[in-house]
């Protein structure tokens, strides 16, 4: 490790902590799903109070976000399919805010990655990251894509759920996409200007701007459930969205993910990354906030973060929740693609460097030291892949009374040692 220094000595402590076994267990959340995916968002667009703000002729623009959204292609084609079939011809834009780089053609790789190109849904994608200011509020002004500015008309298509850095009435949604989304890097910067304190007011108040100055037709709004599936699709037109969005977040928070084991020691994640969350890592799952206006059930006195997803690119965003993580992933750290996020949200601390220890065994090994725990015997630690999938997971043998004694945790094997290879890095898979 010669960028790191000598860590012998380091080492040499940690060799003596003992890593307690494991079992594999499976976590039974509440779990509705679609389905049918491209029937459920027909049958929303075929009501007539969403068909009668159709015009044959218009040009309308389908507007796309960056998050890992299941199933979101088969979404936005049955959608583009459907606006055809009314002869309105339709075109997709990038809403991403600040993400793939902050450039054109990066938002548009980001589209790519989701199966959303030209080829595949048989429209333009018209990515530019050029916009126009259309008002003021909150004392900040409001920005939107050129591209949707040209159009008769837009959709905006996001999945509704709780937030990673605040709390409020909407949290990310469609109101935070028309804002955020259509305004680009530049909308991004000028909102996240604002303190989280009290964020979705000032959203609400600048998607007001929007929706008077640009024509937005309706929102199609997604939940998904506690296993990343699709679970309800709704078809909002404007005037109504301010009144549903805060029901379908409750709705959205009841079904996220979560570990039922709670408080913990020591929460190991195999992976963190922007395909993942936002944060990297859903801190509505870690219960590891950035700021103080957000918090969540799960308390955990530390994180290790092992690896960085493939997809990711180097971007390291949410590692600051970390205390812990591995050499592997300090090398693969992009802090070009990582820091343009903290600076366009003008938040620093998602992206500080924890502890950098040399393979996933002395990661491990080092939260445990310094994890407070007096009864290494009894230590309450939990291993997930990501913050997405947190179905299967790993307990360590002392929470195995409790989760025993949970009907909603169903155990999959008994206890046994993790395996590592020869470079220390983790062998057992989940």
């Amino acid at each position: 490790m010669p960028v790191l220094g000598d860590f012998s000595m380091i080492e040499q402590i940690l060799d003596e902590v003992r890593i307690p076994k494991f079992a594999k267990a499976r976590q039974n959340l509440p779990a509705p799903v679609l389905d049918n995916v491209e029937e459920a968002v027909l049958t929303e667009l075929n009501r007539e109070k969403i068909k009668r703000l159709l015009t044959p002729g218009m040009k309308v623009a389908v507007a796309v976000g960056s998050r890992g959204i299941t199933n979101i292609s088969e979404i936005v084609k049955t959608t583009i399919d459907f606006l055809k079939s009314r002869f309105i011809e339709p075109f997709i834009i990038p809403a991403m805010g600040s993400h793939g780089g902050a450039t054109a053609e990066g938002q548009k790789q980001v589209l790519a990655e989701f199966g959303i190109t030209e080829q595949t849904m048989g429209v333009p994608i018209l990515s530019s990251m050029e916009v126009e200011k259309i008002g003021e509020a909150s004392g900040m002004p409001v920005y939107v894509d050129k591209y949707a500015l040209t159009a008769d008309g837009v959709i905006i298509i996001n999945r509704i759920k709780p937030h990673t850095a605040f709390r409020g009435v909407i949290e990310s949604g469609i109101i935070k996409m028309s804002v955020i989304g259509l305004g680009k890097q530049k909308g991004a910067e000028s909102c996240h200007q604002l303190s989280m304190n009290r964020f979705d007011r000032h959203l609400i108040a600048m998607s007001k701007v929007v929706f008077e100055k640009v024509n937005v037709l309706f929102g199609l709004a997604i939940l998904e459930n506690a296993y990343d599936q699709t679970a309800e699709i709704h078809a909002i037109p404007v005037p109504e969205i301010l009144e549903n969005e805060p029901r379908l977040l409750e709705k959205a928070k009841s079904l996220i993910p979560k570990i039922l084991l709670n408080p913990l020691d020591v929460l190991i994640v195999d992976e963190i990354g922007k395909d993942i969350s936002g944060d990297g890592m859903d801190p509505n799952v870690t219960g590891r906030f950035s700021t103080k206006f957000a918090h969540g059930e799960l308390e955990v006195e530390r994180i290790v973060v092992l690896g960085l997803t493939e997809k990711t690119e180097g971007n390291a965003n949410g590692l600051g929740a970390a205390d812990i993580t591995t050499e592997r992933v300090f090398n693969n750290f992009n802090m070009a693609k990582t820091y343009i996020n903290a600076i366009t949200a003008a938040f620093p601390p998602t992206v500080r460097i924890p502890m950098v220890m040399r393979n996933d065994n002395y990661a491990i090994r080092c939260a445990i030291k310094t994890s407070y725990c007096l009864q290494p015997e009894r230590i309450r630690i939990v291993r997930i892949k990501n913050t997405l999938h947190v179905d299967e997971i790993y307990i360590s043998e002392g929470l195995l009374p409790e989760a025993m004694a949970n009907p909603q945790i169903e155990i999959l094997s008994k206890p046994e040692p993790f395996k590592f290879d020869r470079f220390g890095n983790l062998l057992t898979k989940i």
